[in-house]
């Protein structure tokens, strides 16, 4: 019998907007992201990690954003948990390198599928020590963030590859970004 795991989550919305023209006025739009299967406030066991003691399915969800800057050339969607028992480190879930700027959304499954996979995007490697998705696994009785970030890159792709770290990921993006949106959601693992 699998337990219930709770899931709240709250969309935060990075200072950067983009902005967009009607009747000649200049309306701020936000950049958002917005992850979807989420079931009020309930995570799917689907999308939970098949390992370290816990049992779910390791799908990932799917993720949608809207509205990066207009000059946007390229997306890197990356999901972190920043609680884990690493010594400050946290660890990295899933990262999507070099989506193309006119794509909006990663489908739910897309991580090993390169058939759902939009065109020319990479899986790099994550804390799991593999190139594709990692569901939450807290320690038992604990609860941890997992931070859905999505970054518009002004460059259309970064020199990264399936083999890539998390860290060489970060370095190959610096002074790249020009917006993020943020989805901030928080994952309780049953005690027993």
């Amino acid at each position: 019998m699998r337990s219930a795991h709770t899931l709240q989550s709250t969309v935060f919305i990075s200072s950067v907007l983009a902005m967009t023209m009607t009747s000649g006025v200049a309306h701020a739009e936000p950049f958002t992201v917005k992850v979807d299967n989420l079931d009020h406030g309930r995570f799917s066991n689907e999308q939970v990690y098949g390992g370290f003691g816990c049992h779910g399915d390791n799908v990932s969800p799917p993720i949608s954003w809207s509205r990066p800057p207009a000059n946007a050339k390229s997306i890197v969607v990356t999901i972190y948990d920043p609680d884990a028992p690493t010594g400050g480190l946290g660890w990295t879930h899933w990262e999507v390198v070099n989506i193309p700027a006119s794509q909006s959304s990663l489908e739910k499954g897309a991580s090993g599928n390169a058939a759902l996979l939009p065109m020319g995007a990479v899986e790099t490697l994550t804390d799991f020590g593999e190139s594709k998705y990692g569901g939450p696994c807290p320690p038992k009785g604990t609860s941890h963030r997992y931070i859905v970030t999505v970054s518009a890159l002004d460059v259309p792709h970064v020199d990264v590859g399936k083999k890539s770290s998390p860290a060489l990921v970060a370095y190959q993006m610096h002074g790249k970004v020009i917006a993020q949106a943020r989805y901030v959601a928080k994952y309780r693992r049953a005690a027993n």
